[in-house]
């Protein structure tokens, strides 16, 4: 039982504190790679499923990117909400669409095909993109062994926001430092999808059935021995989920994706083949989608049986309980963020559970639904 206990924590301190660290230290031992100005031709793609409501911010956002030699094309299959007529006002946007719908990653599969440019940066509807965003991707480009760019998502909130937008922009921050990290060391194991760059000749078709467009690209460049960068002065910034159950929508079908990841894609788990990228997609992805989830329960359950061993676990059980206690309350307070966070670290894992049985059970679409946003 205490062998229980201490693997259960060590799980979990590792991945989520351990490993951070660990890459950390790896990456200062990599020589820094000197960026230089570097212009490639860039078409930007943004894939819409009925954003009338922000369709037009995006546009000027897009069309006021400071970048050269930029193209931009809006992807609208399956929209009913006339944003496709919209964006025929604007005769430097080629807009494609068809009444089917066959999700994202469909739509983006089908784009690739009018790009004629030697990068493709994928942007969604609702984000917004820093003026110099594409200035800053494209310095990664003039080293052929980086085949895309993850950008950095921003969650935007203020003061008088619920907790959980509060709780959502600490959760990308840390996310953020980890993806710093990891590409200093070797790679970015998942790019953003909120801004994605991506060498127009490496990029893969994805199976039709894909859930994840953003992960399963990411994969498929890494396994064929590309780098993936990471440049955070280049951004794209959205406001939170409305609510934790239209959060819980979306990070269902980000973990339900993962699963099918790791199940299609397992050669990421030969470390003899790809030790570096194995290490880093374990570490920083597999953990959390698989173990963790579990190991918060084992740590309880052992914790209970140990009780009356030693004050070590009478103390550490205590802990737990205020834990638990400070995310249950937070789910009820939404306007205190030190009750929010330990509740989001909660639900995180929760969400994690539904996405595996609803992998198992194939229930996952690959059509987004929509998330209400703040």
């Amino acid at each position: 039982m205490e062998t229980l206990f201490f693997c259960s924590l060590l799980v979990l301190v590792y991945t989520y504190f351990l490993y951070i660290f660990i890459v950390f230290l790896l990456s200062q031992f990599k020589r820094k790679k000197q960026l230089h100005s570097h212009s490639p031709s860039i078409t930007i793609v943004v894939p819409c499923y009925n954003e009338k409501d922000y369709i037009l911010e995006k546009v000027k956002n897009t069309r006021e990117l400071n970048y050269p030699n930029k193209k931009i094309i809006f992807i609208t299959d399956g929209s009913d909400d006339g944003s496709d007529e919209l964006l025929k006002q604007y005769s430097d946007i080629v807009v494609l669409h068809q009444a089917q719908r066959a999700g994202k990653s469909m739509a983006e599969n089908r784009a690739i095909g009018f790009v004629d440019t030697e990068i493709t940066v994928f942007t969604d509807a609702n984000s917004t993109l820093n003026p110099d965003a594409l200035l800053y991707i494209a310095q990664h480009f003039a080293d052929e062994k980086v085949a895309g760019v993850s950008g950095e998502k921003k969650i935007l909130y203020n003061e008088t926001d619920g907790a959980n937008s509060a709780s959502e922009g600490l959760y990308w921050k840390y996310e953020s430092l980890i993806k710093k990290y990891d590409s200093d060391f070797y790679t970015v194991v998942g790019a953003a999808g909120e801004l994605f760059a991506v060498r127009t000749k490496l990029y893969t078709q994805m199976p039709a059935d894909s859930i994840n467009d953003d992960l399963t690209q990411s994969v498929m460049l890494n396994l064929q021995g590309y780098k993936i960068a990471y440049e955070p002065k280049a951004y794209a910034a959205e406001t939170a989920s409305a609510n934790v159950q239209e959060e819980l929508k979306r990070k269902i079908r980000m973990c339900a994706g993962a699963w099918q990841v790791m199940a299609r894609y397992n050669s990421m788990f030969n470390f003899f083949k790809h030790p570096k990228l194995t290490f880093q997609f374990i570490s920083h992805r597999v953990l959390r989608w698989t173990l963790c989830p579990l190991a918060l329960l084992t740590l309880f359950i052992s914790n209970i049986l140990l009780y009356n061993q030693h004050i070590f676990y009478q103390i550490f059980l205590n802990l737990q309980i205020v834990f638990y206690v400070a995310a249950a309350l937070g789910y009820y307070i939404n306007k205190i963020k030190i009750l929010y966070v330990p509740f989001y670290f909660v639900f995180m894992h929760w969400a994690a559970v539904l996405g595996f049985f609803r992998f198992m059970k194939g229930k996952q679409s690959v059509n987004w639904e929509r998330v209400k946003r703040g």
